[in-house]
């Protein structure tokens, strides 16, 4: 399947879908705390999105059974909200969600530090976060795709950070995941050209340990296979004649 171009119509309606996103995601932050369930933390997603007359898109999503992944701590991505799952201080959680407005998709994670963390801990947060930022940095027309993916991997890998090779970002549209895939890590070829009118979901994931991550049995949750801390930090972005333009910000 071909990278969709938006017209400025799909453009107006993708940027209010990442709006409302970005409204969600700010009261998310504010019920990560200790004590609370992830379970919780999913009724409380859930009922965000559709106050704001949207549909949680995660939920049913390919059978998974929330409208928000939550994961804890060595969880990479797609923990599964449970009520037994109970967050604690020191702890980091990774809020990975979205919503359909109007037919369109948006797309954003954010990893939160739960009362006091480690000084190493935080490096590892900022150092997920600011990979995205340098990745950005080439997301612009007449660049390649690749120009993205080997601009986190300059930033992150002098780290010492294993970046997840298993999972990648992706184009975003009228459906979730969208072409093209977007790689984390150094690329040999360049990919495709970037056009404005790209609308494409960018999401560093970034283990304090080895790159390698498993899967748990319940299908779904990804931990790093050496049970190190993981951060995650995404966004929706539009490729625009000059600047990228940050739609879930």
């Amino acid at each position: 399947m071909a990278i969709t171009i938006k017209s400025p119509r799909e453009i107006e309606l993708m940027r209010k879908s990442c709006r409302l996103l970005s409204e969600v995601h700010d009261e998310l932050a504010k019920v990560v705390r200790p004590g609370i369930s992830t379970k919780e933390i999913d009724r409380v997603c859930e009922e965000l999105i559709r106050s704001r007359g949207c549909i949680p898109n995660f939920l049913n999503y390919q059978g998974y059974p929330a409208s928000v992944c939550v994961s804890v701590n060595e969880e990479v991505v797609h923990g599964i909200p449970r009520e037994d799952h109970i967050i604690k201080e020191g702890d980091i959680v990774s809020l990975d969600t979205g919503l359909i407005y109007q037919g369109f998709h948006s797309d954003a994670a954010r990893t939160h530090a739960v009362g006091q963390i480690a000084p190493e801990v935080q490096k590892l947060l900022d150092v997920t976060r600011q990979s995205f930022f340098e990745g950005i940095k080439m997301a612009k027309a007449g660049n390649h795709l690749h120009d993205i993916s080997n601009a986190i991997a300059a930033y992150v890998t002098p780290f010492g950070y294993g970046i997840v090779r298993d999972l990648v970002g992706h184009g975003i549209g009228t459906q979730m995941h969208e072409q093209p895939q977007i790689p984390n890590f150094a690329q040999r070829r360049r990919g495709p050209k970037l056009r404005a009118g790209m609308t494409l979901a960018i999401e560093p994931m970034i283990n304090m340990g080895c790159a390698e991550v498993e899967w748990l049995d319940d299908g779904w949750t990804v931990i790093s296979a050496d049970h190190s801390l993981s951060a995650h930090y995404e966004n929706t972005v539009l490729i625009t004649d000059g600047e990228p333009e940050i739609l879930t910000l």
